[in-house]
Order: C-alpha cells, then sequence, then structure tokens
C-alpha cells in the first residue's frame, strides 16, 4: 500500500533580521502518514527554527510546505486544526492548577463542557497526574510540568503532533512514561514529528530520522539503514558524533 504523504518540505530556509548566516538554508523534508519522525542535531542546529516554522509560529524566507495536502501559506487556520504543539519551553500557566491550565488551551482550541472535563480526567491519570488535578503548577517537579506542558497539546486529539524536546531536562520515570505514550499515539494514528538530541531515546522511538547542522540537513532515512551504512558504527549516537564531530556546541 502506498504510503500517503502527511508533510512535504520543499527548500525551505529562514535568515533572521539582523545576521549575515541562515539557521536553516535549502532544508527538503518528507514525513509520511503514522511515522514518528525524528529531526536530531546538536545544539543551534536549526531544530527549533525548523519546527517553528512547520507550526506556523515563524514565516521562513523562502521554501514550501504542505501539510495534510494543505500549503503553509495559504491554509494556516486549516493546518492548525489538525496540528498539536508542544514546545520545549513549558507553556502553562504556574499559578493556575492544572485542571485550570488544561480547561484553559481545550477552551482555545474549541472544547468544552463534559467532554473536555472528561479528556482532561482521562489524560491526567494516563500520566499520573491525577492527584495533582486541582494544585498549582508552579508546585510541581520539572517532569510533572513537561508531562502537564503534553497534555495541553494533545486535547484536541491532532492527527499531526509536533514535540519540540519532550523529554529534556526529566528524570527516567517520567521520561519513560512519555515515550510509552507517544508510541501507543502513534499505534492509533497519530504522525508524531519530534526534535532532540537524545540519540538512543530516537533510535528507540523514531521510524525515521533526518539530522541537521548548521542549518542543512546532513543525512536522513531509517535508523536501521543507516547503522547498516555506517557499520563501523554500534549505533545512532555514534553516527551523529561521526557526522556532527565531537566538539563541544554550547
Amino acid at each position: 500500500m502506498e504510503k500517503q504523504t502527511a508533510i512535504q518540505v520543499n527548500g525551505l530556509s529562514k535568515k533572521y533580521k539582523g545576521t549575515d548566516s541562515f539557521a536553516i538554508e535549502n532544508v527538503n523534508l518528507e514525513v509520511n502518514v503514522g511515522d514518528i519522525f525524528g529531526l536530531l542535531g546538536p545544539n543551534g542546529a536549526g531544530k527549533t527554527t525548523t519546527l517553528s516554522i512547520l507550526c506556523s509560529l515563524l514565516a521562513p524566507s523562502s521554501g514550501d510546505v504542505n501539510i495534510m495536502g494543505y500549503n503553509l501559506k495559504n491554509a494556516t487556520h486549516e493546518i492548525k486544526k489538525i496540528i498539536g504543539v508542544v514546545p520545549q519551553e513549558i507553556a502553562l500557566y504556574p499559578e493556575l492548577t492544572a485542571t485550570e491550565n488544561l480547561k484553559f488551551f481545550g477552551n482555545m482550541y474549541g472544547l468544552s463542557g463534559n467532554s473536555l472535563s472528561a479528556t482532561i480526567s482521562r489524560m491526567l491519570k494516563e500520566f499520573g497526574l491525577e492527584n495533582k488535578a486541582n494544585s498549582r503548577v508552579v508546585t510541581f517537579s520539572g517532569g510533572m510540568k513537561r508531562r502537564l506542558n503534553l497534555i495541553a497539546g494533545l486535547l484536541h486529539s491532532p492527527k499531526i503532533l509536533f514535540l519540540d524536546e519532550p523529554t529534556v531536562g526529566v528524570d527516567v520515570q517520567s521520561r519513560q512514561v512519555i515515550i510509552e505514550f507517544l508510541k501507543e499515539l502513534n499505534r492509533e494514528g497519530t504522525t508524531i514529528i519530534y526534535t532532540s538530541h537524545h540519540m538512543q531515546e530516537a533510535e528507540r522511538l523514531c521510524t525515521d530520522i533526518a539530522i541537521i547542522d548548521q542549518g542543512n540537513i546532513i543525512i536522513k532515512g531509517k535508523p536501521s539503514y543507516l547503522l547498516s551504512d555506517f557499520n563501523k558504527c554500534n549505533d545512532l549516537e555514534d553516527i551523529f558524533l561521526e557526522i556532527t564531530g565531537r566538539s563541544l556546541r554550547d
């Protein structure tokens, strides 16, 4: 069966005002429906810039993006209905409770009433936060905030989920809960685009990856195929270091 294209990116470039170099340049990507696609790279490689453009949070300098058949230039409203976005920064109101935060974000998606309340209750339980439903977010640990941040992007059951470093700075248990949930979400049909610099995590999670460095896509493919191409490398982390080098990226 021929796969349906979820995201098609052609010649995508971005130069920020006042800078001499491109943050990303001539990026070409294709993500199929049902993929877990990992965009991997060191700090400052262009991962967040690329994701921000695909989510229509940032305008590109040039290039073309199609998401589920909608062109980003003229169908932003339609695209926003079918995508969920979980940013790297915690996008929650610290003085509100978990439930109050989720009701606020649910209302933004046009959700309300008993249906929204039931969804919130179910997802808080799934992420081990049911006992914190009425606690203020300011009292939460980093892992709890990260899990709640993820729930906020999922309330409207998006067809495509964009995740920017979803497990950065969390404990092992929170990371495991998030990864297992994403796998199940994908099995149910959600296409996932995910940025990270955790290579072992990406190798476990992703069906396809692209490695970006200094704004350019260096290599892309299925992790298993890449490992066979780089037969001297034991894992994805070895390939990553082979491609991007070992110098520090602060």
